[in-house]
């Protein structure tokens, strides 16, 4: 039997029933303690039958369950069930070894985090799982996760993560690429990783129309907590806001483009193991080019991956992003003459 979500529920309700010892659980009050607790989760509707309980008793004394060692006493012409042991319950049980090193090997990994500001709240419940259940052990570095340790505005993260979720409006003091920094309002709403940097969005009320705007956190100078009345993400599904672009930068106001790719073979079997968007589908097939297509709306982080497969690549559509290539190809080349 699989432990679904339902069934975890009716497991712990059975192992209350299970370990009162001061009333008798016929199966009736055992069906009527499960059905209890998935209509308070679930709502009216929500009911098991006489031969699911059997079941999962059959699965909670079994290895691949629980292993529980149930009394089950006639009292006339029924039985009542309660554990052997009084002190029992599945909470207390102790950890399998199997699971035991699946949990060994998670600490380990998490542990990887160690020292990054976002993982800092971690360091202690790693502790207390090591602690309690005797998971101290180390292993060869075998993981390499991408992390820059010396990229700057790192320290803000846990500032603005806790902004998000206590939502907090922010007076955050902004320098772009080029020019002074500008003190902008910002209510923030998410946090996003792209290329090895961290990407700080929100809604942008300073000045004119509110827009979302998103600041790279190596280029954030320091921020304070502002008096403004925060203003909800309700128009904006983070989940799906990205959807149509590749990378961070999303354009306001622009429509989802088709674009067509003619790709040489041999570099396809790169892009098709690693798809450049979603969207990604093959239209054409030649002996030494694929041809492909993807719906998006074209951005710099974009044109800047089309850059990176070099000679291999021809855009067939659109005309204005094949120009854009150009142009930044061009320059490329006019920066590096010879």
């Amino acid at each position: 039997m699989s432990t679904n979500k339902h069934a975890s529920i009716r497991y712990q309700a059975l192992d209350r029933c299970f370990s009162n010892m001061y009333r008798r659980h016929y199966i009736q009050d055992l069906i009527d303690a499960c059905n209890e607790v998935l209509q308070q989760h679930y709502g009216e509707g929500h009911c098991v039958q006489r031969r699911q309980i059997f079941d999962d008793i059959s699965h909670m004394e079994s290895e691949a369950g629980y292993s529980i060692v149930l009394d089950k006493k006639k009292d006339g012409r029924r039985t009542y069930y309660r554990y052997a042991d009084p002190s029992f319950s599945i909470n207390k049980r102790p950890l399998s070894h199997s699971e035991a090193e699946l949990l060994k090997n998670t600490v380990l990994m998490l542990k990887r985090f160690n020292g990054l500001p976002q993982f800092s709240y971690m360091e202690e419940c790693l502790a207390r799982l090591e602690k309690d259940f005797n998971l101290n052990g180390s292993v060869a570095n075998v993981v390499s996760f991408e992390q820059n340790p010396y990229l700057s505005g790192m320290e803000h993260f846990t500032g603005l993560f806790n902004a998000i979720v206590n939502q907090q409006v922010l007076q955050i003091e902004y320098k772009a690429a080029f020019g002074d920094p500008d003190t902008y309002t910002i209510h923030p709403y998410h946090l996003k990783q792209y290329n090895n940097r961290w990407f700080l969005f929100g809604l942008n009320t300073t000045t004119g129309r509110p827009s979302i705007m998103n600041l790279s956190l190596d280029r954030i100078c320091g921020f304070e907590d502002s008096s403004a009345t925060y203003i909800a993400p309700d128009d904006y599904d983070f989940n799906e806001y990205f959807d149509d672009v590749v990378g961070v930068s999303v354009p306001h106001n622009r429509p989802v483009e088709t674009i067509r790719l003619r790709i040489d073979k041999k570099r396809f079997n790169y892009i098709a193991s690693k798809p450049i968007h979603s969207t990604q589908r093959i239209v054409a097939r030649e002996d030494d080019h694929i041809t492909i297509e993807l719906k998006l709306i074209p951005n710099y982080e974009f044109e800047t991956l089309l850059l990176g497969f070099a000679d291999t690549v021809e855009i067939l559509q659109p005309d204005t992003l094949r120009a854009a290539i150009h142009r930044r190809a061009k320059n490329i080349l006019e920066r590096n003459s010879l």
